[in-house]
């Protein structure tokens, strides 16, 4: 029998029921599916991209380890952690399936078959053992987890003592008037070109307000640390419009 509860969370600026949610992001992610990387393109004019590197850079993969790739989707960061460590593996992980199988299908994937898992699950209760993984990742997904401190759990449960955590999330401009002038763009155009090239104007909606609703750096840098991690810091992507947390589990 299913557990309920009466508890609710946001799913962008809704207030909806927690075991709700779950459901609403895997519709929103279902829909736009297909055209998820090329709206990641025309969203950040590819500056993504740029972000995806330095999340490399800092992160330096090595050869031998074993990444869990968490909200993985379409691959990006596991095709980026693969080409960097050489000798190395990916597990994609992700709620929507759709998601899985569009990143299946890119050119990547068929050259790195070997060396990489696709797996349906949920960042609140990952499929795995303990002390399992090198390198826990999680790109522009957290904020779209139920319970956030409940995927920090988990991640520190699945990673070996050694490993390390690294998040890419969009975040807050540390300046009004630029914030200002960002939220102008994100909820002006961001929706627009939803409708345009996904054809789903409703979904990025949700996530230009998502962004909004989730926590400044500092306070998502203290739930990192409240999960257990050690040494935990961050840097800011574009001014602040994203920023790349790291945490180690010691």
């Amino acid at each position: 029998m299913s557990k309920t509860t009466d508890k609710t969370t946001h799913f962008g600026f809704q207030t909806v029921a927690e075991d709700d949610k779950a459901g609403m992001v895997h519709g929103v992610f279902s829909n736009v599916a297909s055209k998820y990387d090329v709206m990641n393109d025309a969203m950040s004019m590819g500056i993504h991209r740029i972000w995806k590197d330095a999340m490399m850079n800092w992160l330096a993969p090595r050869a031998g380890q074993k990444l869990l790739d968490v909200a993985g989707g379409t691959g990006d960061i596991s095709f980026r952690f693969l080409k960097r460590a050489g000798n190395a593996h990916a597990t994609v992980l992700d709620l929507t399936e759709p998601m899985l199988v569009a990143g299946a299908k890119r050119a990547e994937a068929s050259q790195m078959a070997d060396s990489l898992n696709w797996v349906v699950g949920d960042a609140m209760a990952l499929p795995f053992k303990d002390n399992t993984f090198d390198v826990y990742t999680i790109s522009f997904g957290i904020r779209n987890v139920t319970r956030i401190p409940d995927a920090l759990s988990e991640a520190f449960r699945v990673l070996r003592p050694g490993g390390r955590l690294m998040v890419l999330e969009f975040s807050q401009i540390p300046n009004d008037m630029m914030q200002k002038i960002y939220d102008l763009y994100s909820f002006n155009i961001i929706p627009k070109l939803g409708q345009m090239i996904a054809n789903d104007r409703d979904s990025y909606q949700y996530l230009v307000e998502s962004i909004r609703k989730f926590p400044k750096q500092d306070v998502f840098a203290d739930m990192i640390s409240n999960a257990g991690f050690a040494n935990v810091k961050y840097r800011n992507m574009s001014m602040g419009i994203a920023a790349l947390h790291s945490g180690w589990k010691i």
